[in-house]
């Protein structure tokens, strides 16, 4: 992990560094993160607090990634930028034709990192570089692509800058508290259907709107319009808390911090936004406790009511039940848990699940995953084509790449579509 000034990360926060130190001795006091919408997007703070916790901590068995001092030891090379933050706090101009503080922030960020040795080595194909909210990076993001980059999804990137065959998607960090001790079941929870957010949304969003009209007048469906302000985040907790299923709409982006509200509720969701991608989507399967819908299917009269309603009572308890066993990947927290959020973020690069890896296929423009950790062949949220058990990626043919290809498109399309 590159030492940044202060300014870079803990400083966005408000601390700051005495005399050389870049780093809180988080053995004493750990800054706290910004709260209200700003959590959302805290993915960079918490894999910086793991990695700052390794080089103290006693145990480090069970440890997903550890931080050491030679770069050439280092699988990877992490980038303690707090882009969301900086994004959050700072990217209002104070005059016209002015850069912001975050821009200047990020043309920092450039000069540094390009001008280093350990970015020089690999021409950065190496580095990490959390940029988790939509809009955060705007311009570092367009000198700096050859990263691997943690996002929330691929919605204002062009492809040549972030794809699914170099980057990674991460969780949000849920706003509504988890569900601890959830006795609720089928019949306690009232509410077939909810939704709770802004309706009115532009881009691929639109949808939302016209799925308000449809839903309004079902007796048993919440749809409404909804914010954290005032008393927002525990009215929306007791709202999917006693509700059976949650949308989850597509909004200006494919994603939205509400589907991980939904899963700390154990609300089942209910995904209609064709463009989403998942995180650890090669080692969850999401068919298991999520409903997948297209957005042409969704916008047909009653479809989607008709849908959900004839989902009876043993088929939702069991992806209840399979939510509340998964809800720990998607927990960001300090210290970090085993198969958290953070921990499972960074098992994936140091084990190679998700990280750049990988072996081109030229003739056939696809990939294949050197990990013999996949015992089937299917297609991850990542886009990386896992060939069969013990194959050998560099011996692969264009003709095997082609077939492996098709028949997991068809496994796809069965497994995450309803």
């Amino acid at each position: 992990m590159h030492d940044l000034p202060y300014q870079f990360h803990f400083g966005l926060m408000g601390w700051r560094g005495k005399g050389p130190n870049v780093w809180p001795d988080i053995r004493a006091e750990v800054p706290e993160y910004p709260g209200g919408l700003n959590l959302q997007h805290s993915i960079e703070y918490w894999l910086t607090l793991d990695l700052l916790s390794s080089e103290f901590s006693k145990n480090l068995s069970g440890r997903s990634a550890i931080r050491v001092r030679n770069s050439s030891e280092a699988d990877v090379i992490f980038v303690p930028f707090f882009a969301s933050i900086s994004y959050n706090r700072y990217s209002k101009k104070l005059k016209p034709n002015q850069k912001s503080a975050n821009d200047l922030l990020q043309e920092k960020l450039v000069s540094f990192l390009t001008g280093q040795e350990e970015w020089k080595r690999s021409g950065g194909k190496d580095h990490i570089i959390v940029a988790h909210h939509p809009n955060s990076l705007l311009y570092a993001r367009m000198k700096l692509w050859p990263a691997i980059f943690i996002l929330a999804d691929f919605g204002r990137y062009p492809s040549t800058v972030a794809n699914v065959e170099k980057d990674v998607i991460a969780p949000y960090k849920h706003l509504i508290p988890s569900y601890v001790d959830d006795n609720s079941g089928f019949d306690s929870r009232p509410i077939l259907l909810y939704f709770q957010g802004a309706i009115y949304r532009k881009d691929g969003g639109l949808i939302r709107q016209e799925l308000f009209y449809m839903l309004k007048d079902e007796k048993d469906v919440h749809f409404s319009f909804g914010s954290i302000q005032g008393d927002g985040i525990n009215k929306a907790s007791q709202g999917m808390q006693t509700s059976k299923f949650c949308l989850n709409i597509a909004g200006d982006t494919p994603s939205s911090n509400r589907l991980f509200d939904a899963i700390a509720s154990h609300c089942v969701p209910v995904i209609i936004s064709d463009e989403i991608e998942l995180p650890f989507e090669d080692i969850i399967d999401y068919s298991e406790f999520f409903i997948f819908v297209r957005s042409s299917d969704a916008l047909k009269e009653n479809f989607l009511i008709n849908f959900i309603r004839n989902i009876g009572k043993e088929e939702w308890t069991r992806m209840w039940e399979r939510l509340k066993e998964v809800e720990h990947f998607f927990e960001f927290q300090y210290p970090s848990k085993e198969n958290d959020g953070s921990d499972d973020l960074a098992g994936g690069f140091e084990k190679g699940s998700w990280s750049r890896r990988v072996v081109c296929v030229e003739d056939c423009g696809k990939a294949c995953v050197l990990n013999e950790s996949f015992s089937k062949t299917k297609l991850p949220a990542f886009g990386f084509l896992v060939s069969p058990t013990g194959v050998n990626c560099e011996d692969v043919r264009p003709s095997d790449c082609q077939t492996w290809t098709e028949d997991m498109m068809k496994m796809n399309k069965t497994s995450r579509k309803h």
